[in-house]
């Protein structure tokens, strides 16, 4: 029986870090799907909204900043808002360069965020990191306080896709489109490019800032190995480009898809000799690898195709003409 209870708690976390993972896909999936952004720098805006929300909600601590001890709820606005602007300050000096000049800078600037966060210990507790995050409905008894964390994650996951399939589909998503496939004639169609670069790049910032806001509140301590470019930029593509990219079910089906592999992939690991231990963080790699190989090669497009937006097509001449029944 208690091995059993082991088993569903391990799931409720699995599932929670799973959907978690989807907010951060999703933001991607703003960038990358939606406007061809190359973002690479996922893990400094995942660290920016989970040292901000650490900060605006712990109590008082002479070893960070912070001592406001507000509720999580203001702690997750406080991480977006902060994400979000970053993310402008970011876009506006990268917005511009183009594919792997993009991707370069963003990967560039993260690592500075990492650094400035690693640094400064009189604000974030520089490598020890910052503690006793507190975790929304923690007041209830186990395991009801893991039920209700993951249903808020699944019910903040299920917002994002209705708003984002809403976006999508509206005019502002068939733009976004356009100036993904072809900018110089989004340009000369009238649309101010650089702004609306700029917008989606914002709102997949503020998403990656959710996700960490998340993440802190989840497991109720941040530092900076949580924000290493491998678990939160690598992975992040992995799971957008199994899912499907451009496809929100597809974000979401990738992010917990690979989430689960990776967390199995740990558990196999485990029962490795000791000598393996140090090429253990390798081995996981190198299994998500063979996984992405083996998917991409089924369902080069992801598991979930891009829906193409469907415009609707004038009717044709003939069918309109005043001289149709006598052609």
């Amino acid at each position: 029986m208690e091995q059993l209870y082991g088993i569903f708690l391990y799931t409720v976390f699995l599932l929670t870090m799973g959907g978690i993972y989807a907010v951060l896909t999703l933001g991607l999936n703003i960038q990358w799907g939606f406007t061809g952004l190359f973002n690479a720098g996922v893990a400094g805006f995942f660290a920016i909204g989970a040292y901000t929300t650490a900060i605006v909600t712990t109590a008082a601590s002479e070893r960070h900043l912070g001592g406001l001890g507000l509720p999580p709820a203001a702690g997750i606005v406080a991480a977006m808002v902060a994400s979000s602007i970053i993310a402008w300050g970011v876009g506006r000096m990268c917005i511009r360069l183009r594919a792997d000049y993009l991707a370069i800078a963003t990967l560039g600037i993260a690592e500075i965020l990492r650094l400035v966060l690693k640094n400064e210990v009189w604000a974030t507790n520089g490598p020890r990191g910052i503690s006793v995050i507190p975790k929304p409905f923690e007041h209830l008894a186990e395991p009801w306080n893991q039920i209700a964390m993951l249903l808020l994650v699944v019910a903040v996951v299920a917002v994002l896709y209705v708003l984002l399939e809403r976006v999508w589909h509206s005019p502002w998503g068939r733009v976004m489109a356009a100036i993904r496939e072809n900018e110089a004639a989004a340009r000369a169609a009238g649309k101010d490019v650089e702004r609306l670069r700029i917008v989606a790049f914002i709102l997949g910032g503020a998403l990656m800032g959710l996700g960490g806001a998340l993440m802190a509140h989840h497991i109720k301590f941040i530092e900076l190995q949580a924000a290493e470019p491998i678990t939160a930029t690598f992975l992040v593509w992995v799971m957008l480009v199994v899912g499907g990219s451009a496809n929100n079910r597809g974000a979401i089906v990738g992010a917990v898809l690979i989430w689960t592999l990776w967390s199995a992939a740990e558990i196999l690991i485990t029962g490795l000799p000791p000598e393996w231990a140090v090429k253990a963080a390798y081995l996981r790699i190198f299994l998500v690898g063979l996984a992405l190989q083996f998917i991409l090669q089924r369902f080069p497009d992801g598991i979930f195709r891009e829906r193409r937006l469907r415009t609707v097509s004038s009717p044709s001449i003939k069918e309109h003409s005043p001289c149709r029944k006598c052609c």
